[in-house]
């Protein structure tokens, strides 16, 4: 009989949900609308200190969102982070729009800003100058934003932040997606807090929420009857969901604090151990919430296949694991679409496996995962 199962990153609930949620109940508002929804977009302001928050039915809506309020449209480009999941690039293709997949850098696997200015010089000589550039905080590790803003100002680009994965990381004390004129958190069951599924728009102009409120709402007109100038979508946060996260929020600062602590026991271990390494911050200016723990494995001591038989024997154990993303411009429904760089994501996803991060995790459970390591070091390295 297997041991529980430890999993990548399980929802963690406090019990805190459940009032909220039968508040929810009592006051028959379990829809779109209510104090849940309200409350939370208020505690959402508060804790990221964002200006307005809009609470929507995923991140993936809320990117959306974000790229139709900027107008971006058929045949514009937008540069994007090839090392993603396929959300953040979604929606530009919803709007007809051409990503441009943007390789990493290795510190912290984000978008290469160098690249990223290159590749505008680029397209300006030809005529394509991006409307948008998407950055994303991978793992909950910020992207270099001092040298990415600067661009974006230098070549009058509008920045949106995927921050799905970075609620409570900050970069130079501030909260991760309130640098760029939107910014996106993602809610769904397996991020560091959760509403079921679910996300926020953030941003800290008023004209930009007044327009996210309308167009995830059917772009439905202040009239008696049901009138509508434009398409829009049905994008709202349940007022049960909602609850859902209130009580999340609660709690946000503990399950950040258990996250980084998983990754100080991680790399204390595998500070020890040959040929891994693991996503580090460049400096004190970058602070992780460490939603995951990422593991890279130097070709000089293991071979390509060595990952997966890592994962195997790890899963065999009732352990879960996850490769790290793969590069979108490797993937067959974009494989069509511009990429600029080289090959460090793709070398990043040869190597990187992303290790069990959940907030609820105990030190039986590393002990466990430790015990494992230590039986594959003796087979692969011969120690």
């Amino acid at each position: 009989m297997n041991p529980q199962r430890i999993s990548l990153s399980p929802p963690h609930l406090t019990g805190e949900e459940q009032a909220y949620i039968s508040q929810a109940f009592e006051s028959n508002w379990i829809t779109s609308m209510g104090a849940n929804v309200d409350g939370f977009e208020n505690e959402i302001i508060k804790s990221t200190e964002c200006g307005y928050a809009v609470a929507l039915n995923s991140g993936t809506s809320a990117i959306h969102i974000a790229l139709r309020i900027l107008g971006i449209s058929t045949g514009d480009f937008v540069l994007c982070p090839t090392l993603t999941f396929t959300a953040t690039a979604a929606p530009i293709v919803y709007q007809g729009a051409i990503p441009v997949f943007i390789d990493s850098e290795n510190e912290t696997f984000n978008m290469d800003p160098y690249i990223c200015e290159e590749t505008i010089k680029k397209m300006k000589a030809q005529n394509k100058k991006p409307k948008a550039m998407l950055v994303v905080h991978l793992y909950g590790m910020p992207a270099k934003m001092a040298e990415l803003l600067h661009i974006s100002e230098l070549y009058d680009i509008p920045l949106i932040e995927d921050a799905a994965e970075a609620l409570g990381a900050t970069y130079e004390g501030k909260a991760c997606g309130t640098f760029g004129e939107m910014g996106i958190y993602s809610f769904n069951g397996n991020k560091i807090i959760t509403t079921g599924g679910g996300g926020a728009l953030i941003t800290a102009n008023p004209i930009f929420v007044q327009r996210a409120r309308y167009l995830s709402n059917h772009a439905r007109e202040l009239l008696p009857h049901y009138h509508h100038q434009e398409v829009g979508y049905n994008y709202r946060l349940s007022n049960v969901s909602a609850g859902i996260g209130r009580g999340q929020l609660t709690v946000l600062q503990n399950r950040i604090e258990a996250r980084r602590r998983n990754f100080k026991i991680y790399k204390q271990f595998f500070d020890e151990m040959e040929g891994v390494h693991m996503q580090a911050a460049p400096n004190a200016k970058f602070k992780s919430n460490r939603w995951l723990s990422a593991i890279l494995l130097n070709p000089e001591y293991y071979k390509k296949t060595d990952k997966y038989l890592i994962m195997d024997t790890l899963e065999a154990r009732n352990i879960e694991t996850r490769p790290l993303w793969k590069p979108l411009h490797l993937q067959p429904a974009y494989k069509h679409y511009p990429y600029e760089g080289t090959q460090v994501a793709e070398k990043l996803f040869q190597q990187g496996v992303c290790m069990p991060s959940g907030s609820n995790m105990q030190i039986r459970d590393f002990e466990r995962i430790f015990e494992v390591f230590e039986t594959i070091k003796k087979v692969l390295l011969g120690v």
